[in-house]
């Protein structure tokens, strides 16, 4: 069996979609499990009310031709998420219009109720609030979008299940686990927590540069297909040129032995190499991954201290394109960003760089940044 499937898919136009994800599953089986009668959740990546050409949210050409299989198979196709806002139904809708959803022969969630989640087994992560809808299903479908990431490096198969997580309650568990290692290991926990069937992955066009969602659309021509999310990602990571120490979910998902350590180690069906891209924008190396290790005791400790506030990235605001709106203020999980004149300032011993600010930006003015130091090294 392999653990990855890569699909060439060159554009979204119906046929293509349909084409690639035939191509992608039949080798692994993907849908053989759904039965006539089952409600299939596909969880997409609808992190904000974006139109698709963004390569914000996952496209919905593909979701499309992934409900058309699930249909011919006698299955419910119900597509859901939770937005980096409020998870109701005005909220959802503007999501579902502006990402090209509401024509699909699939339905929209409608249920916004949350539920309480005990996982005794997990590293971090024990008990967590999440959206409901997908305890209502009969199966999930976990399909991502290809993106470098503020916080993560790569939002990929595994973090796209942070999606389960409410809206508005996001910033409290960056708050939680502001270590970007905890924070992978968290997002592990609702990876094994929620453990969907098949994990599928739009890379016609993916986003590099200031993802997740102020980020520059890079046509990559691929779609991806397989049962473990940290597989899949640790292809990803190889086609973007992201080493996986770097990816806090990769390195959890190593810890606990769910994947190898190499994308070389993976059985792949498909001509990869085709798909890797050169000069990939990727962010910077965030804190809490590097330099943990170089000397012991206390001055092991003011080491690395002294290298988080002088090398690791940071946000920052780019004044001319700040529109005033506050949103990153009042999303910020620490309370260290207030408006004074229209701007945000940012209270730098009390920033937990969740990179939150970054992510929920309506117009992308807020940056990860690299301090001047950590440029003069490289």
């Amino acid at each position: 069996m392999y653990d990855v499937v890569l699909s060439p898919c060159p554009d979204y136009r119906q046929e293509h979609c349909l084409a690639a994800l035939e191509a992608a599953l039949t080798p692994i089986g993907g849908l053989d499990w759904v039965k006539p009668g089952m409600r299939v959740g596909i969880k997409a990546n609808l992190v904000a009310a974006m139109k698709p050409e963004t390569a914000v949210t996952t496209h919905p050409a593909l979701l499309g031709a992934l409900s058309q299989l699930l249909r011919q198979r006698g299955a419910v196709p119900v597509i859901g998420d939770s937005p980096g806002n409020l998870f109701n139904g005005p909220v959802l809708h503007r999501v579902y219009h502006t990402a090209g959803l509401t024509e699909l022969d699939a339905e929209l969630n409608e249920n916004f109720d949350t539920l309480e989640c005990e996982f005794p087994q997990a590293a971090v992560c024990k008990t967590f609030t999440a959206t409901a809808w997908l305890k209502d299903c009969d199966g999930i479908i976990n399909f991502c979008k290809l993106k470098s990431h503020g916080m993560m490096g790569l939002s990929g198969a595994a973090k796209n299940l942070f999606g389960t997580i409410p809206g508005t309650m996001k910033p409290e568990y960056h708050f939680r686990f502001p270590d970007a290692m905890d924070f992978g290991r968290m997002i592990v926990d609702l990876d094994e927590y929620w453990k969907p069937q098949l994990h599928l992955v739009d890379a016609v066009v993916a986003m590099e540069g200031n993802g997740p969602t102020a980020g520059t659309p890079r046509p990559v021509g691929c779609v991806l297909a397989g049962r473990n999310p940290h597989s899949l990602d640790l292809l990803l990571a190889r086609l973007i040129g992201l080493p996986p120490a770097e990816i806090p979910t990769l390195a959890a998902a190593l810890e606990r032995n769910l994947c190898p350590g190499a994308a070389e180690e993976l059985s792949i069906l498909g001509p990869w190499q085709d798909f890797v891209q050169p000069g990939f924008e990727t962010v910077a190396q965030r804190s809490g991954l590097q330099f943990q290790n170089v000397a012991r005791g206390r001055a092991g400790a003011l080491f690395s201290s002294f290298l988080q506030r002088s090398i690791a990235p940071r946000p920052q605001v780019e004044a001319a394109a700040c529109i005033g709106c506050a949103k990153c203020a009042g999303i910020c999980p620490a309370k260290a960003i207030t408006m004074r004149r229209k701007l945000p300032q940012i209270d730098r011993s009390a920033c937990i760089r969740c990179f939150c600010c970054q992510e929920f930006c309506p117009k992308g003015a807020m940056k990860v940044k690299r301090p001047p130091l950590a440029r003069l090294l490289t």
